[in-house]
């Protein structure tokens, strides 16, 4: 990227927010129902957390060029941040503490439908 830095963060940011938006739409269409967007607590960060049926998705987005390079970004210290903020989102809200779990992706890819990937990753760093 070239230019001035905080413009660069912020159009990111922009595209961040604009793949999210993308995710949250696909799921619905899915037939789940948005949980939370963006929740954040302080030890970690989850995208979209979804729900279908008795299922929890704890959803990482991803806009990237390709569904490789979408999963290859899903670092090890990410997995950590998203199964702390998957817990925090558990303590917060026990009645799904009995439903199942998972650790999804969605990657945006320009110029094609999103892909979910269901079970895309373990969290804590594995």
């Amino acid at each position: 990227m070239r230019g001035d830095p905080r413009a660069n963060r912020r159009a990111a940011y922009r595209w961040g927010l604009s793949a999210e938006t993308v995710a949250a739409m696909a799921l619905r269409l899915k037939g789940y129902t948005i949980l939370e967007r963006r929740f954040r607590v302080s030890s970690g960060e989850i995208d979209l957390i979804a729900r279908r049926g008795r299922v929890v998705a704890f959803v990482e987005v991803k806009a990237r060029d390709s569904l490789d390079a979408a999963i290859e970004a899903i670092t090890p210290r990410a997995r950590q941040r998203i199964g702390r903020a998957a817990s925090a989102f558990i303590g917060r809200h026990p009645v799904y503490a009995s439903f199942d779990q998972r650790f999804d992706l969605i990657a945006v890819i320009p110029w094609r439908w999103p892909r979910h990937v269901p079970n895309a990753f373990e969290p804590g760093g594995r």
